[in-house]
């Protein structure tokens, strides 16, 4: 069973292939923010990986992220997710990106667990 309160963290340091420049989400070589969400999402599914049986997968729902202030090159983009809530198949997440200069971004995300041959078959 998954219980409300997990947290997961991880630690990134922002490589040129991360930049809004490399990504085309912008012209300026700071953390994009897609890789910024991707980076956040794959907390929050780390968060619960470890409560699921060998079929199952969570899959995301729903991401809402503010990014707040750029991050250079070099710099280090600490990931933290807490799961706030779990309603059966629905797991939500509180979001936190943080570089030594403070908080950089927040957000909430929803993933829901799925039986990963059911969810595939989907997609056939």
């Amino acid at each position: 069973m998954i219980e409300k309160g997990k947290k997961y963290e991880s630690r990134y340091v922002v490589k040129a292939e991360d930049t809004a420049a490399n990504v085309g989400s912008g012209e300026l070589p700071v953390l994009a923010t897609p890789t910024l969400i991707a980076w956040m999402e794959n907390a929050a599914m780390l968060t619960v990986a470890k409560d699921l049986s060998d079929n199952e997968t969570t899959v995301g729902g729903m991401i809402s992220v503010s990014h707040l202030r750029p991050s250079s090159i070099g710099t280090t983009v600490e990931i933290s997710a807490i799961l706030t809530d779990v309603d059966g198949k629905k797991l939500s997440f509180s979001l936190q990106a943080k570089d030594s200069n403070g908080i950089i971004a927040e957000g909430e995300h929803i993933r829901f667990t799925v039986d990963k041959e059911r969810f595939m078959s989907k997609v056939k």
